[in-house]
C-alpha cells in the first residue's frame, strides 16, 4: 500500500482490519486490482433506456465516461436508474408518474452511491426529470458530482418544414379542425424524430440540460449538442475527467449550487425562453442545496432578465440551431457583460463563471439571429410569470410570451381530469373566450401532476392559442405555449380556491398584472367552501399513493423530504 493518503472511503474502511476483507473480495470480482484500492470509486449513474429516443443513445456516453475515469486514475462502478418519458406518456394515466420519477431518480441515485461508499458520481441522463431528479440526489450526498446530457435529437423536416415532437401533437389538432391533410398528419409523424436525444426545442430536457451549465455542475457549451455527433461522446469523457479532479480537490455540490449559482441558472433560463417546469424543479433543487429560494425570488429575476433567444416553442429555432449559434457560453457572457450574472460564482472546474466564460465574445455573431443582441430583445422582461389572486394565493406560473395580448376574462369551463378537457376539445365544445379550468390533477391530487400538453397543443392545432385561456393545478410540458397558467396552488385537492369554480364563472388571467382571480363574492365562495368535500385519493397502492401522502405544494417545489 502507498503511504498517500487514500481518496476513496473504502481504502480508509477496508484497510482498517482484516474484517472488511470481504468488502476487497467483492471489489476483486468486479475488476478491482491491488493498486486499485486506493483510487477514488466514481459512480456513473446510467440513464441508458430503449424505451424512448431521449435516453436510447445513453450507452456509449457512459461507456466513454467510464474508460475516461479509469484513465484520470478512478475506478468506475456503473448502475441504471429508471426514467419516464414524457412524450410517450402524454395524455395518458402513465403521465402521473412522470414527476415522481424525479423523486426516484433522486432515490436511486443516493442510495446506490451512499450504499456503496462512492466517492463521487458522473450522472448521464436524457429524459426531462433526468436532470433535476440527479441534481436532487447529488446535493443530498453532497459529494463531488457532474451532470452530463445526453443530448438533443436533430430537427425533423416534413416538406421542408422543421419539427420537433411538439409537431406532433399539435397536428393532432389541426387535423381533427379539418386544417390538415392526412397525408401531413401522417408525415408529420413518421418524420418528427429523425434521430436519437430529447425533444429539440427549448422544451424540458434542454430548459434544464442549459441550466445546469449555468448551475456549473456540467461543462460549458456541453448541453445544446446533438445526442448522435462525436462531440457529445467527447464532453462526456471531459466530463469524467473534470470530476476524478474535482474528487481530488473536493469541490462538493452544495459549494457550487448556491443562491447566486441558482440565479444565475434562473437567469439564463428566461434569457432562453424555456421551461414552466423549470420553476419547479429549481424550487426542488434549493430545497435540496438547503438555499433558501421562493417562487416570489423567481419573479425578481423575470423582470430584470430579457428574453433574447428565438428558440421553440414560441420562436423559431431548435436546440442544434441555438448550439451553433454559440449556445449556453455565448448567453451566459452577455448575462455577465449586463451585470445580471454573478461571475464570481464557481463551477465544477473550479474556476469561478467570470474565468470559465473569458474567452467567449461579448457579443453574438452577426451571421445568426437566434441569439439577438442583447438590446434588441424579443422580449424586454422574462417569460416565466409568477401569476396570484384569490385562485392562486400561493402563486400560479404562466409562459408569456408569443402572445399577442395575454389578458383574458371568460367564463370558466370545468373539468376534473384532463381526458374529460381533451373530450370536450375534440368534440368541439370549447368557444372562443372560454377559461378552461383542469383541476385534480396536482401534485396530491393527481396525484403526480400531468403535463397537459395533449389539451393544450390541440388547442393551438384549432387555432385557439390567442382566444381560449387554460389554467391548472397540473403542469405544463416544456413544448407547451399559449393563455395557460399551471401549478395552481393550493390545489383543488386540498381544498384550493380552483376546486370551488363552478361552471360559467368569470374567471381573469391578466399577466401584465400577475393576476390570476376568479371573479366570484367572497361570500358567495365562502359558501362552496363550507359545501366543500375532499374527494378519494384516486390511488391507496404504491408509488403514487406514496408519492401523494408525501408530497408538498407545487409552490416549493412538489418535494417529498
Amino acid at each position: 500500500m502507498s503511504d498517500q493518503k487514500p481518496l476513496n472511503k473504502h481504502s480508509q474502511t477496508i484497510t482498517a482490519g482484516v474484517q472488511r476483507s470481504p468488502n476487497r473480495a467483492m471489489l476483486r470480482a468486479v475488476g478491482f486490482g491491488d493498486n486499485d484500492f486506493e483510487k477514488p470509486i466514481v459512480g456513473v449513474a446510467n440513464g441508458h433506456s430503449t424505451m424512448n429516443p431521449c435516453n436510447a443513445g445513453i450507452q456509449p456516453l457512459a461507456d466513454r465516461a467510464s474508460a475516461a475515469i479509469k484513465s484520470a486514475g478512478g475506478m468506475p462502478q456503473s448502475f441504471g436508474f429508471p426514467t419516464v418519458t414524457d412524450g410517450i406518456s402524454m395524455g395518458t394515466e402513465g403521465m402521473k408518474f412522470s414527476l415522481v420519477s424525479r423523486e426516484v431518480i433522486a432515490d436511486s441515485i443516493e442510495t446506490a452511491v451512499s450504499s456503496q461508499c462512492m466517492d463521487g458520481v458522473l450522472v448521464v441522463g436524457g429524459c426531462d426529470k433526468n436532470m433535476p431528479g440527479a441534481m436532487i440526489g447529488m446535493l443530498r450526498m453532497n459529494i463531488p458530482g457532474i451532470f452530463v446530457y445526453a443530448g438533443t435529437i436533430k430537427p425533423g423536416n416534413w416538406k421542408g418544414v422543421p419539427l420537433t415532437i411538439v409537431s406532433s401533437f399539435e397536428a393532432v389538432g389541426s387535423f381533427q379542425a379539418g386544417n390538415m391533410s392526412k397525408e401531413d398528419f401522417i408525415g408529420i409523424e413518421k418524420n418528427a424524430c429523425p434521430s436519437v436525444g430529447a425533444c429539440g426545442g427549448m422544451y424540458t430536457a434542454n430548459t434544464m440540460s442549459s441550466s445546469f451549465e449555468a448551475l456549473g455542475m456540467s461543462l460549458l457549451g456541453s448541453s445544446q449538442m446533438a445526442s448522435p455527433d462525436a462531440e457529445k461522446a467527447d464532453s462526456a469523457a471531459d466530463s469524467a475527467r473534470i470530476l476524478v479532479e474535482a474528487i481530488k480537490k473536493d469541490i462538493k455540490p452544495r459549494d457550487i449550487v448556491t443562491r447566486k449559482a441558482i440565479e444565475n441558472a434562473m437567469a439564463l433560463i428566461m434569457a432562453t425562453g424555456g421551461s414552466t417546469n423549470a420553476v419547479l424543479h429549481f424550487l426542488a433543487m434549493a430545497h435540496a442545496a438547503h438555499v433558501p429560494f421562493t417562487i416570489d425570488d423567481i419573479e425578481t429575476i423575470r423582470k430584470r432578465t430579457p428574453v433574447f433567444c428565438d428558440l421553440k416553442p414560441s420562436g423559431k429555432y431548435v436546440a442544434v440551431d441555438f448550439h451553433k449559434a454559440g449556445g449556453v457560453p455565448q448567453v451566459l457572457k452577455m448575462l455577465l457583460k449586463a451585470g445580471l450574472l454573478h461571475g464570481d460564482a464557481i463551477t465544477i472546474t473550479g474556476e469561478t463563471m467570470a474565468e470559465a466564460l473569458a474567452s467567449v465574445p461579448d457579443e453574438p455573431r452577426a451571421d445568426q439571429d437566434v441569439i439577438r443582441p442583447f438590446n434588441k430583445p424579443l422580449y424586454a422582461q422574462g417569460h416565466l410569470a409568477v401569476l396570484k389572486g384569490n385562485l392562486a394565493t400561493e402563486g400560479a406560473v404562466a409562459k408569456i410570451t408569443g402572445l399577442k395580448n395575454p389578458v383574458i376574462t371568460g367564463p370558466a369551463r370545468v373539468f376534473n381530469s384532463e381526458e374529460d378537457v381533451m373530450a370536450a376539445i375534440m368534440d368541439n365544445k370549447i368557444n372562443h373566450g372560454d377559461v378552461l379550468v383542469i383541476r385534480y390533477e396536482g401534485p396530491k391530487g393527481g396525484p403526480g401532476m400531468r403535463e397537459m400538453l395533449a389539451p393544450t397543443a390541440a388547442l393551438i392545432g384549432k387555432g385557439f392559442g390567442e382566444s381560449v385561456g387554460l389554467i391548472t393545478d397540473g403542469r405544463f410540458s416544456g413544448g407547451t405555449w399559449g393563455m395557460v397558467v399551471g401549478h395552481v396552488a393550493p390545489e383543488a385537492f386540498v381544498g384550493g380556491t380552483i376546486g370551488l369554480v363552478e361552471e360559467g364563472d368569470s374567471i381573469t388571467i391578466d399577466a401584465k398584472q400577475l393576476l390570476l382571480q376568479l371573479n366570484v363574492a367572497d361570500d358567495v365562495l365562502a359558501t362552496r367552501r363550507a359545501a366543500w368535500v375532499q374527494p378519494a385519493p384516486r390511488y391507496t397502492r404504491g408509488v403514487l399513493a406514496k408519492f401523494a401522502k408525501l408530497v408538498s405544494t407545487a409552490s416549493k417545489g412538489a418535494v417529498t423530504d
